[in-house]
């Protein structure tokens, strides 16, 4: 699973750098992050793990402080985090995280990408269970015997640990990410990247001409700027 997840990881990554949307996006999960817990990452786990990640992107202290400022504005009041489903062509399931101050447009663009890419917006819990919600810790692995340390990182909620010299990523179910964190501060293992995923049971192969409707469809999400994440069920390239 992990280097399957590197590749969807690194499939949005470059989609987001194409768009020059990756600062955009690392800064909206730092307001909402210090919105929803406070600005001091000591004490706001989320807003921790997301400093952590635009540390990992080279985005500069200014853009971070900034974000955490922002969260005291008035406009931040009706932000909301939202999640849409539906399906694509071709029966892929396709499922939206958003932050939105304004629901009636996030929800009316969302619809509109379906409808214009052959596909059609779901209901609530229409795709949510055909994922697997995922959390990751990015680690250096330099001095560690993985075996030991998943063995210690059982009690913890870790399910899976993989990687090679470079760097490993221990990967647990989402409701435990508290938890996992937790461990590591414990053993002083410094986290380099963390986050959340869901993960697809299965997944559908498509040819040249099926994925292109499906593409069109995730890359008009991910241009969205209250989108911040964008999962589906199409088989990626190789």
């Amino acid at each position: 699973m992990g280097r399957a997840f590197e590749f969807r990881k690194a499939r949005k990554m470059k989609r987001w750098s194409a768009m020059s949307k990756a600062f955009t996006r690392i800064g909206k999960e730092i307001t909402l992050s210090a919105k929803e817990g406070g600005p001091n990452p000591d004490s706001n786990l989320r807003l921790r793990m997301a400093i952590q990640n635009a540390k990992a992107a080279n985005m500069p202290k200014d853009n971070v402080d900034r974000a955490i400022k922002k969260a005291t504005d008035k406009d931040m009041a009706d932000f909301k985090e939202m999640v849409y489903e539906g399906y694509g062509a071709n029966g892929i399931a396709v499922l939206i995280e958003t932050a939105t101050d304004n629901t009636t447009r996030t929800v009316a663009n969302v619809r509109s990408y379906f409808n214009k890419c052959n596909g059609s917006l779901g209901t609530s819990g229409s795709v949510e269970f055909m994922f697997e919600h995922k959390c990751f810790f990015k680690i250096n692995p330099e001095g560690l015997d993985v075996d030991e340390l998943e063995l210690e990182l059982i009690d913890y909620g870790v399910d899976e640990i993989e990687g090679d010299d470079e760097d490993l990523m221990v990967m647990g179910p989402f409701t435990e990410f508290g938890n996992i964190q937790k461990g590591l501060d414990e053993k002083k293992i410094e986290v380099i990247e963390s986050g959340t995923e869901r993960i697809p049971h299965d997944t559908k192969t498509l040819d040249e001409e099926e994925r292109k409707d499906v593409d069109k469809l995730l890359e008009k999400i991910e241009e969205d700027d209250d989108v911040i994440n964008v999962y589906h069920t199409m088989s990626e390239e190789d």
